[in-house]
């Protein structure tokens, strides 16, 4: 005997993007609901609420938590079983991960001594060189980008970064 009722059954068409949705959601509540509120103290007196130092940990917890709820949903129901599928994950050369490593390496070790800007070119310079940019143009967004995430960090957001060597 059938019944006329449809039985739903939610089945997972995607486990990996679910499972790191929600990794990603509790270290987004983690973050703003305890890491926020009891680490970054805010001042008595402030001009612009923007000009907070939770501010910007805010809008970052905030992306987080809202992209992590859209990466569950995805893996509900986009199904990921398709040969032409783009979120697939392909291995690449180590020589790419250690020039990415080298990058993150120099950018945090030359920060300090030879600022943001110079730093920041030499870090984007070195990861345009592990991914394979055959653009010359391309090349001229390393010296833009960091200088233009400089300016915006010093000059929107008042953070004091070192700026040059000299």
């Amino acid at each position: 005997m059938s019944t006329s009722l449809p039985k739903r059954v939610l089945a997972l068409r995607d486990p990996g993007d679910v499972l790191s949705g929600c990794v990603l959601l509790a270290a987004s509540v983690f973050l703003l609901f305890f890491l926020i509120p009891n680490y970054i103290s805010e001042p008595p007196i402030m001009q612009s609420p923007m000009m907070s130092p939770r501010w910007l940990p805010r809008i970052v917890g905030g992306l987080m938590l809202g992209f992590s709820c859209l990466l569950i949903v995805q893996g509900l129901l986009v199904d990921n079983t398709g040969e032409e599928d783009g979120r697939r994950i392909e291995k690449g050369p180590r020589l790419r991960f250690a020039m990415m490593a080298v990058a993150l390496i120099v950018y945090v070790g030359l920060f300090e001594a030879m600022g943001a800007v110079i730093s920041g070119i030499l870090a984007t310079l070195i990861l345009f060189a592990a991914h394979p940019v055959r653009t010359w143009w391309v090349y001229g967004l390393a010296f833009v980008f960091p200088a233009a995430v400089t300016f915006l960090f010093v000059k929107v957001m008042n953070v004091p970064l070192p700026l040059m060597p000299f």
